[in-house]
């Protein structure tokens, strides 16, 4: 019995050993599997994204369809089979014992875990724009059936009916990291040496997990806030209730306050300095857009004439030459030029349209801001704040992180993108100067001055230029002081009216004509045309300024400049005064029945200036009922008005033809005849 029991215990004790050693191998396979799962699968993960990369896209792309964005199905699938094929290369080098294997595996993870953030995070972001382009393809017949094709000529053997079959895939594989670790940690001990690393690398994964999707929780937001809606008036009107009308009003009492300085800013230095830098680039992309079309209105306008196809009816000399340089520039040189549109103006339009969703994110963050600080206080106050009050808060937050994180490289691809735009267009303007010169040359060298040196020939010009610019002013002089002679009118009777009641008022010696058109630019300054007659109120404006005249035109007054007034002096008529006066004066007595019929009236030179109207600009009939004019032309007004009774146009008569012309092109210039005052005989 004794010599038994000994070997009873041995096979207890090893039976035990057994049971023991079961659970233990039960779960070294199991890790084992976990492990191999994650290999066989980042294998086969890699081989469908190669597959979608250069085989799906690539035939797509190859049918030239304009109606497909392969940009917005396939985002940047590069970029993640880039990384992916690098890390399945890394796992595949990781093959050793136990331990050894997960403690590689854990540390791949580790260095892996921020450029799977990167990448994937801007994938998952844009997998919802993905899908709606998939399911708008497949309610177009034409749309489904060439994917189809490309799917079946591609990758028959997976059965895909549409893309979106490859395109989840990341999503899939970024999410199933986690729980591929998770699953390798259960099935190590605790007591493993490989156990911290690994509950290390599954945290990590988790944490990557967690930040995309709150980067696509923080991309909503801001597709949400970044559309541009161009809404009519009455789309706005109608979109006002009292919950809008009362955010807008405490937005705006908040607004106030700060710039009042009764409530104190959130202060974020940070932000304000990548908005600041945000809006000198977004004013920079503008005003160069303003000088850039400025600058092809210029070309347009500079290319429209062609010299080079009229008839100059000279045989030789700098004329024909010209004309021969200037057909050789307009069919080589000049065409070739307007690259500028396609290199410079369409670029700078793409990046100003590209900062409109940035613009309207910086303004929406501020009006969160208000409603952020505002709920703020109230938690303060109260301790607690609603549902929709925290909702509002993490709008702001999610919009501030946002701009915080993807502004500083807005901001560089922004300023990138608008130096190559200058240098684009420096180096188009140097090509152009350059061809310019060179098929100048032969030219140049046969004119009169093209052996000159650059000294003298400056010389030359700047002599022309002077004395061309002399004969202009003496024309120009020659044209402001010299009137047509034929054809003089007198004034219509409501001119005359006018005229003698300023002299009635003011004097004879108090009247000016407007040598030049008149815009009033400031308040309480007068617009006139060239011609009027006013008369002198006071010789300083109210600040004592003698350049600018307080003046009355006939019943509005206001201030003109003195320099562009001069004494007028009408044509003396020997008229009976109470003849001119005579309507006048019974207005007066029917007007003030209350005077004595007795009471002496002043006596008042009495006179007609003599008018004559000629046309102020040239004008071109386009129509039989209009007529042709040249500047300086003298005409007969015979009606100041249509048909209709508009005084846009009036009814003239020159060289005996009647027709209408603008009654803006007219102008009202009296007689230079010599004149003066005298008492009527």
């Amino acid at each position: 019995m004794a010599s038994a029991e000994p070997g009873a215990e041995d096979a207890a004790e090893a039976e035990e050993a057994v049971y023991e050693e079961m659970p233990c191998d039960r779960m070294e396979l199991s890790q084992r599997l976990a492990v191999e799962e994650l290999l066989s699968t980042e294998a086969s993960y890699v081989h469908n994204m190669q597959l979608c990369v250069s085989d799906i896209r690539a035939h797509l792309q190859d049918k030239q369809l304009p109606e497909l964005d392969l940009e917005g199905l396939f985002s940047n699938t590069d970029d993640i089979l880039h990384v992916s094929r690098r890390f399945l290369k890394g796992l595949e080098a990781t093959a050793g014992p136990g331990q050894e294997q997960l403690l590689c595996i854990s540390t791949l993870f580790q260095e892996f875990k921020e450029e799977m953030e990167a990448v994937y995070k801007i994938y998952c972001a844009s997998y919802d724009h993905a899908l709606q382009l998939v399911e708008s393809y497949r309610r177009d017949p034409r749309l489904q059936e060439e994917i189809l094709d490309t799917l079946n000529a591609t990758v028959p053997h997976t059965g895909a009916s549409d893309l979106s079959f490859f395109l989840v895939m990341p999503v899939q594989r970024v999410t199933k990291y986690p729980l591929l670790l998770g699953k390798i940690l259960e099935n190590t001990p605790s007591s493993a040496s490989a156990h911290s690393a690994l509950e290390a690398a599954a945290r990590a994964m988790a944490q990557v997990n967690a930040n995309i999707n709150e980067y696509k929780r923080r991309r909503e937001v801001a597709t949400k806030y970044t559309k541009a809606e161009h809404l009519t008036l009455r789309a706005r009107l109608a979109r006002l209730n009292t919950h809008s009308i009362a955010k807008k009003t405490t937005r705006l009492s908040r607004l106030l306050l700060h710039e009042a300085g009764i409530v104190a800013k959130t202060e974020d230095k940070e932000y304000d300095d990548l908005e600041e830098k945000f809006q000198c680039v977004a004013s920079s992309v503008a005003t160069l857009k303003e000088n850039m079309a400025s600058y092809l209105g210029h070309l347009e306008a500079f290319l429209q004439p062609s010299p080079h196809q009229c008839d100059l009816q000279m045989e030789q000399g700098p004329a024909q030459q010209h004309r021969r340089l200037s057909q050789l520039l307009q069919s080589t040189v000049f065409p070739e030029f307007q690259r500028v549109g396609r290199l410079v103006w369409q670029p700078l339009c793409s990046l100003s349209d590209m900062l409109e969703g940035p613009q309207q994110l910086v303004k929406k963050r501020l009006d969160k801001l208000l409603d952020y600080e505002e709920i703020q206080e109230r938690k303060s106050e109260m301790g607690t704040v609603s549902y929709d009050e925290e909702a509002a808060m993490n709008t702001y937050l999610a919009i501030n992180d946002l701009l915080v994180a993807e502004l500083p490289q807005f901001n560089q691809v922004a300023v990138q993108l608008l130096g190559q735009i200058l240098r684009s267009f420096s180096a188009l303007q140097l090509d152009l100067a350059a061809q310019v010169l060179h098929h100048a040359e032969k030219e140049l060298e046969q004119l009169p001055h093209g052996h000159m040196a650059l000294p003298s020939f400056w010389k030359v010009v700047e002599d022309s230029l002077q004395q061309s610019g002399a004969q202009l002013r003496a024309f120009c002089q020659a044209f402001e002081t010299v009137t047509p002679s034929p054809g003089t009118q007198p004034l219509t009777p409501a001119e005359e009216r006018k005229v003698l009641s300023l002299v009635s008022k003011h004097g004879p010696d108090k009247l000016y004509q407007v040598t030049s058109n008149i815009s009033g630019s400031r308040e309480l300054d007068l617009t006139l045309l060239r011609g009027q007659i006013v008369a002198l109120l006071q010789s300083a404006d109210t600040k004592g300024n003698t350049s600018r005249w307080l003046v009355d035109a006939g019943g509005p007054r206001g201030f003109v400049p003195a320099a562009k007034l001069r004494p007028y002096s009408p044509v003396q008529v020997q008229q009976p005064l109470m003849q001119l006066l005579g309507l006048d004066g019974d207005t007066e007595r029917r007007r003030h029945s209350y005077a004595s019929p007795e009471a002496p009236r002043p006596q008042v030179a009495t006179f007609t200036p003599t008018f004559q109207v000629v046309a102020g600009f040239s004008f071109a009939a386009r129509s039989p009922q209009e007529l042709s004019l040249q500047a300086g032309q003298p005409v007969l007004l015979l009606e100041p008005h249509d048909k209709k009774g508009s005084t846009e146009w009036s009814l003239v008569e020159v060289n005996g033809q009647r027709g209408y012309v603008p009654s803006s092109y007219l102008v009202t210039v009296p007689v230079q005849e010599p004149a003066g005052w005298s008492l009527p005989v």
